[in-house]
């Protein structure tokens, strides 16, 4: 069976650009990435890898699903899974379903969007629960709060952020991850200081395998999206103060 037409073109472009030579590396430079980046790749040769935050060291998620391998979940996940681990027979509350996809859970979730078993489909805003929590977690959430929504509304997350602090109770712990680059509006309300923590934690991205760093704020403070590596490359791990 003969090249489809589009191929062909391109292959001549490139042997006119190149040269034999020339094309062929790229050629082989591209299957090699293709491989190096694959899920089978990554788990074969670096699912023994760990990270250390905060003085504690864990392991990379290796994981297929939304492929999780070449994203931030790798560090967010097993950081917010031992949290949680922390809190067994507690009231534990997960905005934004995302742990149940790597892990059996029990707690509760809300998610205003994904329809799965045992999540609450409503707008964090109006959540208006029974019960406060001892811990709230959040992985990578707040940040489409408002703006991945019709009629686009910056500051929705801030109001997202005071409904968290009410939910959980005198003394409890909200731990939210927040990626930097995607919501710039969130981000520049991280700098100017509108979105208020107790403690902040900032990850870095180092190589286009996908492993992090832990550094100080002002290493991932204009971090960039696809700029060095694919998609995100800095990452915050906040602690939210309660309402009292």
């Amino acid at each position: 069976m003969s090249a489809p037409p589009g191929s062909r073109s391109r292959l001549f472009a490139a042997l006119e650009k190149r040269g034999v030579a020339g094309t062929v590396a790229a050629g082989l430079r591209e299957a090699v990435d293709r491989t190096t980046s694959s899920y089978w790749y990554s788990r074969a040769f670096f699912s023994g890898r760990t990270f250390v935050f905060q003085g504690v060291r864990y392991p990379y998620l290796y994981r297929r699903y939304n492929s999780a391998w070449r994203s931030e979940r790798v560090v967010e996940v097993p950081i917010v899974r031992e949290v949680v681990r922390q809190y067994a027979g507690r009231s534990v509350l997960e905005l934004g379903n995302v742990l149940s996809h790597y892990f059996p859970v029990t707690h509760d979730r809300i998610d205003k969007y994904e329809r799965a078993e045992g999540v609450v489909n409503e707008d964090i805003v109006d959540f208006r629960p029974s019960k406060r929590y001892d811990l709230i977690v959040s992985i990578s959430t707040l940040e489409h709060v408002g703006w991945d929504e019709e009629p686009r509304d910056p500051d929705k997350v801030l109001r997202a952020i005071d409904a968290l602090r009410r939910l959980a109770k005198d003394g409890g712990r909200i731990l939210v991850t927040l990626p930097m680059a995607y919501n710039p509006q969130l981000d520049a309300r991280l700098r100017d200081g509108r979105v208020t923590f107790t403690r902040r934690g900032c990850l870095k991205r180092i190589s286009k395998d996908n492993r992090w760093v832990e550094v100080d704020w002002p290493e991932i403070e204009h971090a960039q999206f696809d700029t060095p590596f694919r998609r995100i490359n800095g990452l915050l791990i906040l602690e939210l103060g309660a309402v009292p």
